[in-house]
């Protein structure tokens, strides 16, 4: 039993589009540094010459959806436990990202990226 759903109920309407849309935004920033790589610096060959705005996109909208999940548990949570229920959802994640920026830089001289390779 996962102890975040057993201790609050979400009995909230679920908005999947701003899902959609955190994820949209997070593509076009990985996007935005895949592509930027092959470029060598030259901005005016970037195909989302401005996918740095994504970032901010996403965090407006990753502060909202906070916002409206935990706007009624404010009164019963403290600030401690808020922190713990958000490291026990985003650790996951966390520890794949690690091993993915581990393995990329790992590998970053071999032939997979040869522009970070050649870079200086």
């Amino acid at each position: 039993m996962n102890p975040v759903s057993s201790t609050f109920k979400d009995t909230k309407k679920h908005y999947e589009i701003l899902d959609a849309l955190r994820g949209v935004a997070a593509l076009v920033v990985v996007l935005f540094h895949l592509l930027e790589t092959f470029t060598n610096g030259n901005n005016h060959i970037q195909l989302i010459n401005h996918g740095y705005l994504a970032v901010d996109f996403f965090f407006v909208l990753s502060g909202f959806v906070i916002g409206y999940a935990y706007d009624d548990r404010w009164g019963k949570m403290s600030l401690g436990n808020f922190f713990k229920h958000r490291l026990i959802r985003l650790h996951p994640m966390i520890i794949v990202g690690m091993f993915i920026g581990a393995v990329t830089l790992f590998f970053q001289q071999a032939a997979i990226f040869p522009a970070i390779a050649q870079k200086d």
